[in-house]
């Protein structure tokens, strides 16, 4: 088993490295950094462009491979670090055959570049491994740097309190126990659109809001009266006007990693976002996990 990270060299910056080093020392598992690139044309030519094309593609990866190095190793001490070379005409895809090669437990993958430092924008590699990976992905918020403990300190699982949902908390649980990290369930609660005239003012929206948020605060308690979580899990609701206020609200630590559950796509373990997670994704200002549904 291992972790596997997708780098090439230029794209998104040495935030998924950060990442996948404090990931698989905290699973106490090997590391491998994944390059895939562009696979020329199978067609056999003597064209000189074709040539080329494959001298670049082999550079580019022996780039990446070498850039990644450098800097693994001033972070990586006493990790297992290996490095492999995919050639595919998709990203996503050459990924995915190579978490299955590898027989990888977890695929770490950084932002897109055009989103704001500190934020998570999935990218169109890891949009499309979000609807279809097999094992969790992680993905780093822009500019992510690590924690100062090297390692995961808190796993905090949304929790939409459905019968779904459950089951999530109890394989967030189960990973808690086997990494001895605390665990944190948490309910976001947001207002979302305005629901009435102005005349009328926002109290009537906050009540709403207010009476949803006791409601889940219920939710959240009947976990532990179920024993679906622990005595010592944090149960907490983040109430906000909009995602990013309540994702704020969270009371973050240093360290944290934020998972997701999801729900099953065709009667396959795979990844598959609703709207709601989709949007706690782009608004968290830590790493998040999600898991295949």
């Amino acid at each position: 088993m291992t972790v596997a990270v997708g780098y090439l060299t230029g794209k998104g910056g040495r935030s998924p490295l950060h990442l996948a080093v404090e990931a698989a020392r905290t699973l106490n598992s090997s590391l491998t950094v994944v390059t895939v690139v562009p696979r020329p044309w199978m067609t056999p030519s003597l064209a000189r462009v074709d040539a080329e094309y494959a001298q670049y593609a082999e550079q580019l990866a022996a780039d990446s491979a070498a850039e990644a190095r450098v800097f693994v190793e001033t972070v990586a001490d006493g990790l297992d670090v290996r490095y492999h070379k995919i050639a595919h005409r998709s990203a996503s895809e050459g990924l995915l055959e190579a978490v299955e090669k590898l027989d990888a437990e977890l695929l770490v993958l950084g932002s897109a570049s055009d989103g704001k430092l500190g934020q998570i924008i999935p990218g169109s590699t890891a949009d499309r491994l979000l609807h279809s990976s097999p094992v969790p992905l992680a993905i780093a918020p822009r500019g992510y740097r690590g924690s100062k403990a090297g390692a995961l300190t808190r796993i905090s699982c949304a929790y939409a309190g459905s019968t779904e949902a459950v089951g999530v908390v109890k394989r967030v649980r189960e990973l808690a126990d086997r990494l001895h990290v605390p665990m944190r369930v948490v309910t976001f609660a947001v207002r979302g659109r305005t629901m009435y005239p102005p005349e009328v003012g926002l109290r009537a929206e906050d009540s709403i809001l207010d009476a949803w948020a006791q409601q889940a605060r219920e939710a959240l308690a009947q976990l532990k009266t179920d024993g679906v979580v622990g005595d010592d899990a944090e149960l907490v609701v983040a109430a906000g006007a909009a995602w990013d206020d309540a994702l704020d609200n969270a009371d973050w630590i240093d360290g944290e990693v934020l998972t997701l559950g999801t729900s099953p796509w065709g009667g396959i373990a795979r990844v598959f976002l609703g709207s709601h997670a989709a949007k706690i994704i782009r608004h968290s200002p830590v790493p998040v996990l999600v898991l295949p549904g």
